[in-house]
Parts: structure tokens; C-alpha cells; sequence
């Protein structure tokens, strides 16, 4: 029992695994991306069930094993309930996790990413700024704290309010992030800017992103 352990996280992915178990993603502020495995977690009955679907924030305990972890208790303090009733803003909630599964790793100091996706998925649940918006912040906070975030490109030129907006997600704290109001015309050039970081800066193709996108078509 020693070597039972207490991590506070969210779930980033949950995949089924034999008849009644899951492999779930674990996003951790103590030990970063983790992998575990919860027993019997598709059971009806098992008290892991819902505290294994993806999004889910809380404690969960777990012991270490030679490649992976077991998940033997979870006490979850948000499931998002809102937001998964929603159908877009859960599909936009799935890609974020996606977002923080490729860049995180097992035993890096992962909190800035996991704040980041927790106001994230707040601010798509409280509804108040348009969820494209959302998107481009969340997606440019992104690099700017993987330190690889190249400001305004030099390939077309933006409003000044584009510009402002952009400052403000590289310098703004992240309990500040959402608490922004622009125009749609502003939210266009973000997409501008967005599509380039994504291909010259981030580097990788999200399937989810695909279904996000072929959902609202």
C-alpha cells in the first residue's frame, strides 16, 4: 500500500481495453501524461465507470507499475456536465485534450497545460465568447508556453485589433485568457494566423480537429 499514490488531473483519453477494463490518459500537475489502466472500469456497477470518461478533472489514486499505472480510486471535482451535452462544445473539448495529449510527457511539470486546458473547457462551458474564438487562444497559448510561439507572421498584414489580441494571449495570465471580447472580423484573421501556426508551428494532424471541423459543416 506504500506505493499507492495521489495524482490531481483530468482524463485526456479512456480506451476500452479487453471486455471490462479501460487505458486511460491521465493528465497529472505531480507526474504529467500518464497512462493507467482501471480494472473493470466498463462495468455498470464499478465506481470508476464515469470518473474514466474523458474530461473528467479530480484526485485519482494510483499504483506505479513497471510501464503503466493502476487506477484504483478516483473522487472527481468536475465532470464538464454542461459541456458534454453540448454537442460542439464537446467536440471542441476533445480537441483540446488532444492538443495537450501531443505535447505532454510522463514526468515533466505539465500544470501551465493543464490550468490551461481547465480554463479552457470552463470557458466553452460558460458560453460567452464563440467557441472559434476560444480556439484560436487556446491553440496560441499553446505555443506561447511550449516557448515556440512566433507572434504575428510577416506574410499578410492584420487590424491593429488582431494584433492587440494576439499581445494579449501571449502576456496575458491564464485566469485572464478568456476575458476578451472581439469582432468577427477579428476572429477571421485569427483563423488566418491560426491555420499557419498550425501547419508551420505545431506540425501535427489532429484527427479531432477533422471530426470538428466535418461536424459542423
Amino acid at each position: 500500500m506504500s506505493d499507492l499514490m495521489e495524482v490531481t488531473g483530468m482524463v485526456l483519453k479512456a480506451v476500452p481495453v479487453l471486455e471490462n477494463d479501460k487505458r486511460v490518459i491521465l493528465l497529472t500537475a505531480e507526474r504529467g501524461k500518464i497512462t493507467a489502466f482501471a480494472h473493470g472500469a466498463k462495468r455498470p456497477t464499478s465506481r470508476l465507470m464515469a470518473a474514466t470518461n474523458p474530461l473528467c478533472m479530480g484526485k485519482f489514486k494510483v499504483f506505479p507499475g513497471k510501464n503503466a499505472y493502476t487506477l484504483s480510486e478516483a473522487s472527481v471535482t468536475e465532470y464538464f456536465e454542461s459541456l458534454r451535452e453540448d454537442f460542439e462544445g464537446a467536440m471542441y473539448g476533445m480537441y483540446f485534450a488532444d492538443v495537450a495529449d501531443y505535447y505532454c510527457r510522463e514526468n515533466n511539470d505539465e500544470r501551465q497545460i493543464l490550468n490551461l486546458l481547465y480554463v479552457s473547457l470552463k470557458a466553452l462551458q460558460k458560453q460567452r465568447l464563440p467557441y472559434k474564438l476560444v480556439q484560436y487562444l487556446y491553440e496560441m497559448k499553446m505555443l506561447v508556453l511550449q516557448g515556440e510561439f512566433p507572434g504575428i507572421t510577416n506574410q499578410r498584414q492584420i487590424l491593429p485589433a488582431t494584433a492587440k489580441t494576439i499581445a494579449h494571449c501571449m502576456n496575458a495570465p491564464l485566469e485572464r485568457l478568456y476575458g476578451i471580447e472581439v469582432s468577427e472580423e477579428v476572429i477571421r484573421e485569427l483563423a488566418g494566423e491560426c491555420e499557419i501556426y498550425r501547419r508551420d508551428f505545431i506540425g501535427h494532424h489532429f484527427k479531432s480537429l477533422d471530426i470538428l471541423r466535418d461536424s459542423l459543416m
